[in-house]
């Protein structure tokens, strides 16, 4: 080979092998839709603003949010009809277990992914879902340092566990194998759901609850200022002192992901409470 085309040949390989040097030009991170607020709340924490299409319209309620409202507001609200999440050609959709059917069908013929996250049952769960939804956004990284987080938060106390009911909006009551009954068990206490014959997740009639109360009661309807029922109820008035009725935010109830650092830092203050009397 003379020293012409040997030069040719340098300069070819050069070329070839830029890519390789210098790295592939990275993936545009997918902009998102959210149509669930536990999800907005873990968007928050893993993708980048710019990212963000549009968050769930329970975001922008503030008796219903999982987020600071400011940061809510800085996105346009959507209620996850067909509609609304198509005209803002996202590139991929996350969204709760339940999707309307018409939604489903408009995502697939625009061929905009949906992914969609049941409602975990355990911490370990949870976090799974965090690097699972981290990932897909194109921030693994993040995903790993909070699921490290909320790890590291529910460690167990080993405090003596304390006899309590979480009591949301018309007497549902989360049971055994739910993802509440484990952060009451991390935080010191001992789901009382049981001992009324409920199931993974129950009504309870308050009549019920006060014939035969828990040492705690976290009320969901005590933190939205409409625990007044309750708090009047002539048998509660009896019980004084042998019951404690701690506001509980309902978003500690409903959501997993970072929302379970809050619920659990929450659950330890009660039982603080509790223990001090």
């Amino acid at each position: 080979m003379d020293g012409s085309n040997f030069r040719k040949v340098r300069v070819a390989a050069a070329v070839l092998a830029a890519p390789l040097l210098l790295g592939a030009a990275p993936a545009r991170a997918p902009r998102v839709v959210s149509i669930n607020p536990c999800l907005d709340a873990m968007l928050m924490q893993v993708a980048d603003p710019a990212q963000i299409a549009a968050v769930s319209h329970y975001s922008h309620d503030p008796r219903a949010t999982s987020v600071p409202l400011a940061w809510a507001m800085r996105f346009p609200a959507t209620s996850g009809t067909a509609e609304e999440v198509v005209a803002l050609r996202p590139d991929l959709v996350v969204a709760s277990g339940h999707v309307a059917p018409a939604t489903v069908a408009a995502l697939t013929r625009m061929h905009i992914r949906l992914q969609q996250f049941t409602l975990p049952d355990s911490i370990a769960e949870s976090a799974q879902q965090v690097r699972d939804l981290a990932a897909i956004v194109g921030h693994p990284a993040r995903g790993a340092a909070l699921a490290g987080r909320i790890t590291a938060a529910a460690r167990p106390d080993g405090a003596p566990p304390v006899p309590a009911l979480i009591f949301g909006p018309g007497g549902l009551v989360p049971g055994a194998g739910t993802l509440p009954d484990e952060m009451l068990r991390r935080a010191g206490f001992r789901n009382a759901s049981a001992g009324y014959g409920l199931k993974r997740w129950d009504v309870l009639p308050l009549e019920y609850l006060l014939a035969d109360p828990p040492r705690v009661v976290l009320s969901v309807a005590a933190a939205q200022g409409a625990g007044e029922r309750m708090e009047r109820h002539r048998a509660l008035r009896r019980l004084g002192t042998r019951i404690t009725i701690a506001p509980f935010a309902g978003r500690l109830m409903n959501c997993g992901g970072p929302t379970i650092i809050d619920a659990l830092a929450r659950l330890r203050a009660v039982r603080a409470q509790v223990a001090a009397r």
